[in-house]
C-alpha cells in the first residue's frame, strides 16, 4: 500500500538548511496497524505529513496503491487526501458552529456527494462510533471523547483504505484514550489501515508494528503480538 524509498524532508531556516527526514525506507501493507513513535523533534510528525499527502518530500519516492505520488501537484495530493485517506488530530479539528453531523458530513461536501447521500453516510458513521444520540449536538456540548469520536465518524465516512491518527488521545484522560484506541483496533480488524503518532508507549502497544524515530532517521521497527 505504502513504499517509501529515500524520503528526505528538509526545511531552509534562515542560512541554514534543517534536514528533518534523512533516508526514510518504509513500506506499510493493506490492513496492518502501525504506531510511530519518537520524542519531540525527531521527525515523526513530519513523515506523517508526508505519508498523509500535507507535505511533499525534498527527495525520493512515494509509492501509494502503486502510484507514484511524489511529485503531485497540490490539487491532485488535495483529492489523495479526501478520497483515500482519512485524519483525525490530537485537538479534534471541529468547525464549532456545526453539528456533529454537519463535521461528519464536510468530506463528502468535498468528494461532491449530493444532500442525501451525505446525511444517510454521516448517520451511519457516528452509529458505528456510538454516538447515533448526540448527532444533533455541537462540539461544545460534547466531551472531549465524544468529539474525538465524532473526528473518527469523520475520518472514516469517505470509506477511505488508511487512516492517520496524530496524536489522537493527547487531549483525553486514560479512561476515554482507552475508548478510543479501541475503536482504533476495530476499525483496523475490519480492514482498514491505521497509523498513528503517538508518544505514549500504552498507546503504542495497541499497534501490531511500532516504527521509532530519531533525528529524522528509523531507528527500530518492530512486529509485535496482541
Amino acid at each position: 500500500m505504502i513504499q517509501l524509498s529515500s524520503i528526505t524532508k528538509s526545511y531552509k531556516v534562515g542560512i541554514e538548511t534543517l534536514d528533518v527526514l534523512k533516508d526514510i525506507n518504509l513500506s506499510i501493507h493493506d490492513g496492518e496497524f502501525v504506531a510511530i513513535m519518537g520524542p519531540s523533534g525527531s521527525g515523526k510528525s513530519t513523515l506523517m505529513n508526508v505519508i498523509g499527502c500535507l507535505d511533499s518530500p525534498s527527495s525520493g519516492t512515494y509509492m501509494l496503491d502503486e502510484e507514484d505520488i511524489s511529485t503531485y501537484k497540490d490539487e491532485e495530493l488535495a483529492k489523495v487526501r479526501n478520497l483515500s485517506i482519512g485524519f483525525v488530530f490530537q485537538q479534534f479539528q471541529l468547525l464549532p458552529r456545526l453539528t456533529a453531523l454537519k463535521n461528519v458530513e464536510l468530506p463528502m461536501v468535498y468528494a461532491g456527494l449530493n444532500k442525501k447521500q451525505r446525511e444517510e453516510r454521516a448517520k451511519q458513521a457516528l452509529e458505528k462510533v456510538g454516538l447515533a444520540e448526540r448527532m444533533n449536538h455541537l462540539p461544545n456540548e460534547l466531551s472531549g471523547g465524544q468529539k474525538q469520536r465524532v473526528a473518527i465518524a469523520r475520518s472514516i465516512v469517505n470509506e477511505p483504505k488508511l487512516i492517520l491518527a496524530d496524536e489522537p488521545t493527547g487531549a483525553l484522560d486514560t479512561k476515554t484514550s482507552i475508548s478510543i484506541m479501541e475503536q482504533f483496533t476495530a476499525l483496523n480488524e475490519e480492514g482498514t489501515t491505521v497509523i498513528l503518532v503517538t508518544h505514549e508507549q500504552e498507546v503504542a502497544d495497541y499497534a501490531k508494528r511500532i516504527i521509532t524515530v530519531r533525528d529524522g532517521l528509523i531507528l527500530s521497527d518492530e512486529e509485535r503480538r496482541r
